[in-house]
């Protein structure tokens, strides 16, 4: 692939103005020079895609030239691509499903009364538009919890607004949990080693983090819903013994 700058912009969404601002900070190598004319390869769209989702995920460009600078060592771009495939994996395996509008509606009557519930649910990520009245389902398993909530009685509304208050809660957890691995695994000012070794390593690490996640947020989890759970059987008891001992009225 051969691109100069204005192509390479189109390509990656990236403006000519940040690609040059990126060169002259380190993070981009500078183009193949045939004449006055610059072309870039599939090596500076990778470069590039890394840049702006490292960025997105908070990393300053200082901390990306870093990155970039060692896993680059001794030529072997297969690192980033790694990392990029890392970056870009989904966290787990599950499938996701296709349904159409009315399909939907049929699940979660409330929707049928009030068409922004749908919305809302596109909004939070729950479904995205796919072609005409059928709708992506990213985690199909959400939906099915979902399902089963309405039909026990719980408002589409709380459902959504209950979806709403863990992704921003779970993003908190996450953004931490992230942290404390960059900070004791991931400091790119330490990832020097010539050989390559310690690239993969750091990969293995990002790529034991997530099961690991879960494995300390599951349980976490399950122990809060038992003393949540005990607590509100409790509160029912007493209010069930109060309704007894309260005297009729006359």
């Amino acid at each position: 692939m051969r691109l100069r700058i204005d192509e390479l912009a189109a390509r990656t969404g990236v403006t000519s103005r940040n690609i040059r601002a990126y060169r002259e900070k380190g993070l981009l190598p500078a183009p193949e020079l045939e004449g006055r004319t610059g072309y870039y390869t599939d090596e500076h769209v990778q470069r590039l895609e890394i840049i702006e989702d490292l960025q997105r995920r908070g990393f300053s460009l200082e901390a990306i030239r870093q990155t970039l600078e060692a896993w680059s060592v001794g030529g072997d771009f297969s690192h980033l691509l790694g990392l990029q495939s890392l970056l870009n994996s989904p966290f787990h395996s599950e499938e996701p499903a296709f349904l159409s509008v009315p399909e939907l509606l049929s699940r979660f009557p409330d929707a049928m009364a009030d068409p922004t519930l749908l919305t809302r649910a596109v909004e939070l990520g729950l479904l995205e538009a796919h072609d005409g009245e059928v709708m992506r389902v990213p985690s199909p398993l959400l939906v099915d919890a979902g399902t089963e909530l309405v039909a026990v009685g719980v408002p589409l509304a709380e459902i959504l607004d209950l979806v709403e208050q863990v992704q921003a809660d779970m993003d908190d957890v996450a953004t931490q949990f992230v942290g404390i691995v960059e900070r004791n695994l991931v400091d790119p000012a330490q990832l020097t080693a010539p050989d390559g070794d310690e690239p993969r390593a750091v990969i293995a690490h990002l790529q034991r983090l997530r099961p690991l996640a879960m494995e300390v947020i599951r349980p976490i989890l399950a122990r809060r819903l038992t003393v949540q759970v005990d607590a509100a059987a409790r509160r029912l008891a007493a209010a069930m013994r109060a309704a007894v001992d309260e005297p009729p009225e006359t």
